[in-house]
């Protein structure tokens, strides 16, 4: 759909020193593609009951901003705070997946307003091999998530300064209205103080990927724009952990925080805080779970790890620290007591031992929401910050009596 047209709409701008701007919006030209959909379905003429209508994606919108007796352009930053602003209130008035609903023929269509389907946990742990944006020094990375892209529903990370592997470990939630069609997005940034950030690179997990009630781990490759699908260039890699868990399950899907599922200790905890038979969650009793436990990891091996010495070969040792506590002994398994399960990160580092020091060789960082799920498994993991090589690691977790806040 293309509209051109001549509007004029004034607009009543207060500034904070309490002034009034009347400002003229006109000349407003519009392109966008309408999804529409005809439901439901009916015998009766014309066979659907209503229409309901929204744009697929962001629209190219222009117009024209104008003081009534000035120009706006003399006020610094009152056009770009408004051009903001009108564009934020349509896309989130009329961009799917919200949805403007016509009846057609009488009936009750309160089913097809927009309502929200889930919630989406997600941790961003770390990011790997970022692009330097600086002339001097190292990049300062943060992170842009978002469901939908509006600014009043984007999460923002803490700034990691110097760094191009950072670790945030960061905890967001977002609402899911569309699990089959919506995407997270993730945007990394390097800081640049008072001027404006610069993208180091983006990248998209869609939603309809994920299985409900379960973890999913990826790695995101950073690309330059989500529009081009093909990008040579390495911008780096972004940790994310994931878990959507529906409102309202339906008989399609076994709810694993249901009672009649068998339920690990974190399951059971969670699932107190439920709703009652369909299994929803009480959003400010899951946040208050605090979960305390023993981590046992056992180092079972490691495989091709690069040279280090002279010689072609290494003398690898791994460290392991959870919180601000490490150990390091010649025994292979190591037990750490943890306070706070959902949001401490176990790291292995693995270095190279010299007669005159250590060399730094590589790290693992782990989150530990998987081994509190499954109790216990054993995985491979790529060694971050070396050419090559992957550490076996076994992880069981012994969970103690869990506390909740007052």
């Amino acid at each position: 759909m293309n509209w051109d047209g001549n509007p004029s709409i004034i607009l009543d701008v207060k500034t904070r020193l309490g002034l009034g701007l009347p400002v003229q919006v006109k000349d407003i030209a519009f392109t966008g593609v309408f999804r529409l959909i005809f439901k439901p379905l009916v015998n009766e003429f014309p066979c659907f009951g209503a229409v309901s209508f929204s744009l697929r994606k962001k629209t190219k919108m222009d117009f024209t901003l104008k003081v009534i007796g000035g120009d706006i352009s003399a006020i610094p930053g009152v056009a770009d705070a408004l051009e903001s602003t009108i564009h934020d209130a349509v896309e989130d008035s009329i961009t799917w997946p919200v949805r403007k609903v016509i009846p057609i023929l009488p009936g009750d269509y309160s089913d097809l307003e927009l309502k929200p389907m889930g919630i989406l946990e997600v941790k961003l742990v770390q990011a790997h091999g970022l692009t330097n944006k600086d002339l001097i020094g190292k990049s300062d990375p943060f992170a842009k998530l978002y469901i939908r892209p509006l600014r009043s529903k984007m999460k923002t990370s803490k700034v990691i300064d110097n760094d191009l592997n950072p670790v945030w470990n960061e905890h967001f939630e977002f609402v899911v209205e569309d699990i089959s069609t919506q995407h997270l997005t993730v945007k990394i940034y390097d800081d640049d103080g008072i001027q404006a950030s610069e993208l180091i690179g983006c990248g998209q997990v869609k939603l309809s990927e994920l299985n409900p009630g379960k973890v999913k781990d990826v790695w995101l490759k950073l690309v330059k724009d989500l529009e081009i699908h093909r990008d040579n260039k390495d911008r780096g890699k972004v940790h994310l952990e994931l878990l959507y868990y529906p409102h309202g399950v339906g008989n399609e899907f076994i709810n694993p925080f249901n009672s009649t599922y068998s339920m690990t200790s974190l399951e059971k905890v969670l699932e107190d805080g439920s709703g009652g038979e369909n299994g929803n969650f009480v959003d400010n009793q899951r946040k208050m779970v605090i979960t305390r436990g023993v981590l046992s990891v056992t180092v079972i091996s490691a495989e091709d790890l690069p040279p280090a010495d002279l010689m072609g070969k290494a003398d690898p040792f791994v460290v392991l620290t959870m919180k601000k506590t490490g150990t390091k002994n010649k025994t292979r398994t190591f037990d750490f007591v943890v306070e706070d399960g959902l949001h401490d990160m176990l790291i292995v580092e693995v270095w190279d031992h010299d007669t005159f020091g250590k060399d730094f060789m590589g790290r693992c960082i782990l989150t530990l929401t998987r081994v509190i799920l499954e109790g216990e498994y054993k995985d491979n993991f790529q060694v971050e910050g070396a050419k090559s090589g992957k550490l076996s690691l076994n992880l069981k977790w012994a969970p103690q009596p869990i506390f909740r806040r007052s």
